[in-house]
């Protein structure tokens, strides 16, 4: 443990103290003081935090837990696998100490080595029931003299590098601020009067940084525009903005905060001096506009299943695909309106995210809400067969955004910016005390704004699992569909690995690989072909690496519906021989194009989605 103790500041009832004394051991230590516990005081630890739904059991990774008053052991009680009851005794300041390993490469929760240090409070900071809406400080030490820190919390009393002491209203404000150390690469600029820095752990030797914030300030300003209008900078709901990057060699994600991001890309996603950036760049750049247009989408705007939170156990709503799926069409959008890709660019990511619905069989099955409600024992616990029995929230939330979109433009009234920040305003800015948001609000505004009622929209593209009208929508809209075939492996109905051999990782529900038996964990070895399909001279087996070799081995000149062959495939180290009979019709995909002889029709009709 640190020898440091800690005291009480002034006026502040809960004080934390985070050290690293031996960052290679992977420890935090946390020393919290209590001013004034109660008699038989209780701590927890969250067990989720908020953004990622799925229960993480953080404590799994808390040890060595110690309470001491004026020096003296009190005893501990666990009351489960998060709660701890403390003996106190009245009029002293109650002590804990504590330790927490911290090794998960994640915006999640918590890291520590001798190059980096990251935690979000909820990994660290226990909370002290009954006290969750009292100031709490957090002083953080430097682990040595290189590193720096840096977090969107206010600062109470910090050195130049930024470890010292800051200062939150309340626990959810506390647990909503992740911390990163190390020496990182940093840059401030404003947006619209606001401070803003971007931090990068671990970045490339060589990259164009000035390019990354230039085109970072663009997806800002065109997010406080969206909404707030022309002058945002009294309107914004924070004072300072922090990103913080974690570059890997391959990785992506990000998790949104009050007034933070924390962020992970590869390396080779990041600008190099003098060189076009390539598709790793523009991800990157949506996930920027992603995390940032949360700030005002689901940490302002909240379910209102999440008002409050609730830490220890699943927070249940059926919204995501509004507060994820909509934040993922605004994202690409938003770079289209700060100029960082042109409309076949935006077109190009709009083209990724119906690919990937229209290769999720479980669309079928399962509606948006559902895939919402449901998002922490589906979405968050992926398998083999998640494609089968669900839809991403995030990206058929994204169509569904966009066909409100040009509905609401095409019949002339309104548009979904317009829906988005007047439930912006109801739901949050005007809201006093906090509610959040539900359904109703949305049909409600819907209604106002599009002078029509949207129920049956709602209950169809949300709750229901028909297909979304975006072909007749994309299409009133200047956007030309061109099918081509899909590849090989969609129109099998397997996800897989190409090599030595075909690993399978999925099959798709109704899919020819389905069909002919194959499972996720199989390897696809070989094709065999039938007596009658063998050439003379030619062989009866094949070894296969990819999918193209079993397209090629097939016999020439026969009927699509007679395709047929065996397939070789090793399972468990048993060899087993599938019949397997490929469709006889190619599985079509999308290509979006402008289709510039409707683009200024379109926009006459619909103000501009997507070419103003």
């Amino acid at each position: 443990m640190s020898k440091h103790k800690p005291s009480l500041a002034a006026g502040v009832p809960l004080h934390y103290r985070v050290s690293a004394p031996e960052p290679h051991t992977h420890l935090f230590h946390v020393t919290l003081l209590v001013a004034e516990p109660t008699i038989r005081q209780e701590v927890t630890l969250p067990v989720w935090i908020p953004g990622s739904y799925l229960v993480r059991e953080f404590s799994k990774h808390l040890q060595c837990l110690e309470a001491s008053q004026n020096g003296k052991p009190c005893a501990i009680r666990q009351l489960d696998k998060q709660r701890w009851q403390i003996a106190c005794l009245p009029g002293a300041p109650l002590e804990l100490r504590y330790q927490v390993y911290a090794h998960d490469d994640s915006v999640r929760t918590a890291w520590l080595d001798a190059a980096r240090g990251f935690f979000n409070p909820t990994s660290l900071c226990l909370q002290v029931c009954g006290q969750t809406h009292v100031p709490h400080l957090i002083e953080v030490a430097s682990p040595n003299k290189q590193w720096r820190l840096a977090t969107g919390l206010s600062a109470r009393d910090t050195g130049k590098r930024g470890f010292g002491s800051y200062l939150a209203p309340d626990y959810d404000t506390l647990a909503d601020s992740p911390f990163e150390m190390g020496d990182f690469w940093s840059a401030d600029f404003n947006v619209c009067g606001v401070p803003h820095r971007f931090v990068i752990a671990s970045p490339p030797p060589a990259f164009d940084g000035e390019r990354l914030i230039a085109d970072t300030r663009r997806i800002c300003e065109a997010a406080m525009r969206f909404w707030h209008g022309e002058r945002p900078a009294k309107a914004v709901p924070f004072q300072r903005y922090v990103f913080m990057l974690r570059t890997v060699d391959e990785g992506y994600g990000g998790l949104e905060h009050l007034n933070s991001t924390a962020l992970i890309a590869g390396r080779k996603a990041l600008p190099r001096p003098g060189e076009t950036p390539g598709d790793d760049y523009i991800t990157l750049l949506g996930l920027i506009s992603h995390e940032y247009f949360h700030a005002w989408n689901v940490k302002r705007l909240r379910p209102a299943e999440l008002v409050p939170y609730h830490y220890g156990r699943e927070n249940y709503t059926d919204l995501l695909w509004f507060f994820e799926g909509f934040t993922s069409y605004y994202d690409d959008l938003l770079l289209l309106r700060a100029g960082c890709v042109d409309v076949a660019g935006y077109l190009k990511q709009l083209n990724k995210a119906v690919d990937s619905v229209q290769a999720m069989p479980g669309r079928a099955i399962h509606s948006l809400a559902q895939a919402s409600f449901e998002a922490w024992t589906k979405y968050y616990r992926q398998d083999a067969n998640t494609p089968n029995a669900t839809v991403s929230y995030y990206t058929k939330g994204a169509l569904l955004g966009l066909c409100l979109d040009l509905t609401l433009r095409q019949e002339g009234r309104t548009s979904l910016d317009a829906v988005m920040r007047a439930l912006y305003q109801r739901c949050y800015a005007k809201q006093k005390p906090l509610r959040g948001m539900s359904e109703g609000d949305v049909a409600a505004v819907l209604q106002e704004l599009g002078g029509r009622s949207f129920a049956r929209e709602l209950r169809e593209w949300v709750h229901g699992t028909d297909e979304l009208p975006l072909e007749k929508l994309l299409r009133r809209a200047g956007v030309r569909i061109v099918q081509s075939p899909a590849p090989l492996a969609r129109q099998w109905g397997l996800r897989c690995k190409e090599g030595a051999s075909i690993s399978v990782q999925g099959v798709a529900r109704g899919g020819a690989a389905e069909h002919a038996g194959m499972a996720a964990g199989d390897e696809w070895l070989g094709i065999e072909l039938a007596d009658a399909d063998v050439a003379k001279g030619s062989h009866a087996a094949w070894r296969v690496g990819n999918l193209a070799d079993v397209q090629a081995y097939l016999p020439p000149g026969r009927k699509p519906q007679e395709r047929r062959c065996t397939a070789l495939v090793a399972r468990d180290r048993m060899l087993l021989r599938l019949p397997l009979t490929l469709p006889a019709e190619a599985v079509q995909q999308w290509k979006l194009e402008p289709a510039a002889s409707q683009r200024k029709k379109a926009g006459e009709r619909q103000k501009g989605w997507p070419w103003a």
